[in-house]
């Protein structure tokens, strides 16, 4: 089979290459300055990226990982306080709570959304519940108006988990602008990625920010002396290289979104009748297809038969969160809408730069690997 013939998971060297003559000068330039930490950069950067989320202000830290802890601890929660996460998210939501020094509270999740809904959160509440992490999985939205409601009716925190939410909105306002604070990575593998880790809080709460900003500095306040420090800190900041690459990217990335949205669209209208069950979309959501995600039986099976046939594929995620080693201890009860799609979810190839043919050919190699499963089974 030829390279030409294979249709990978993602591409990311295509869109550093239409990025790239955009922000060649501007990223030499600071490559051969020296300045690589702060600056002009990641000013520019926060700014727009706070203007794109409709919120006041953004602040780039590290990675994702630590957009979500530094927002707990800027919040004071800590040690006796719960904060609620859906089962079916990748570790980091969970963990992140963990390391803060408080205690997951882990929920199922909608049977045909995969996220968590106003009914299944007011559900889980308890005297000691200070925070619930909403996870925008895939790039999908849920009831962001029901669960902002029920955050704010028990006085709890709403911290939107928008990792993969670049873009998305609920009723036409987008992620990052609904809870206390939101939490974005910028892996390179996310829809708005950088050339390497990268992420940011962005909230319209400016103290809030200013403590996060601080927790991500050794703990120095904004106009502090180098070596004053109000808070324990650590060190997580988005360095200038990577801010020129994400401003870079910004501005392709409402086209990128919608080419995402548009070859999902056609994935969707060949995979109706077969059988892979697609994921809900609420009408009022808008869905950024951060993954394209499936599911399907014999998940191996069909996995390798796609991989013979020159097809990429991934599974996000195999297993639950509150059924990771680590985390066990605060699993409560069984969470079968979580455990059961855990065996069967299946990750399609998506991408800006993918062609409508790719899609065809994936959906074609699919049926016939679904197809073999089937009729296995009807023989049984």
């Amino acid at each position: 089979m030829q390279p030409s013939d294979q249709v990978p998971f993602t591409d990311l060297g295509a869109m550093a290459r239409e990025v790239w003559p955009d922000i060649e000068i501007a990223f030499t330039n600071a490559l051969l300055s020296g300045q690589y930490i702060g600056g002009s950069p990641v000013d520019a950067f926060e700014r727009a990226w706070a203007t794109y989320c409709g919120a006041k202000h953004a602040v780039g830290v590290a990675n994702g990982t630590d957009a979500l802890e530094l927002t707990l601890l800027a919040l004071g929660v800590g040690a006796g306080d719960e904060v609620i996460v859906p089962a079916n998210t990748f570790i980091a939501t969970a963990a992140a709570v963990v390391r803060a020094g408080a205690d997951p509270v882990f929920v199922d999740v909608d049977a045909d959304t995969l996220l968590i809904t106003p009914e299944i959160v007011r559900a889980a509440i308890s005297p000691r519940t200070r925070a619930v992490m909403v996870v925008q999985l895939y790039g999908n939205m849920p009831d962001m108006d029901g669960l902002r409601a029920v955050a704010e009716r028990a006085g709890i925190w709403l911290i939107e988990d928008a990792a993969q939410a670049h873009g998305a909105e609920w009723r036409g306002r987008r992620a990052g602008s609904f809870g206390i604070a939101s939490c974005f990575s910028f892996y390179p593998g996310k829809n708005l990625g950088g050339f390497g880790d990268g992420g940011a809080v962005v909230t319209s709460v400016p103290e809030l920010a200013d403590r996060v900003r601080a927790l991500a500095n050794h703990g120095r306040s904004l106009g502090s002396a180098h070596y004053e420090h109000s808070y324990v800190g650590t060190n997580s900041r988005l360095d200038a290289l990577q801010a020129i690459a994400l401003s870079g990217k910004l501005a392709h990335h409402e086209r990128w979104t919608e080419a995402r949205i548009a070859l999902a669209g056609r994935y969707r209208t060949r995979l109706t009748g077969s059988w892979a069950r697609l994921i809900d979309v609420s009408p009022a959501a808008r869905h950024v297809y951060h993954l394209m995600v499936i599911r399907v039986p014999d998940r191996e099976r069909v996995q390798k038969a796609l991989i013979k046939q020159g097809v990429q594929s991934g599974v996000h995620y195999p297993v639950p969160c509150h059924l990771q080693p680590p985390l066990r201890r605060y699993a409560d009860r069984p969470l079968p809408v979580a455990e059961q799609a855990a065996g069967e979810l299946l990750s399609l190839p998506l991408f800006p730069h993918m062609t409508a043919a790719q899609v065809d050919r994936v959906c074609r190699t699919l049926d016939e690997a679904l197809e073999e499963v089937l009729a296995d089974v009807r023989a049984a």
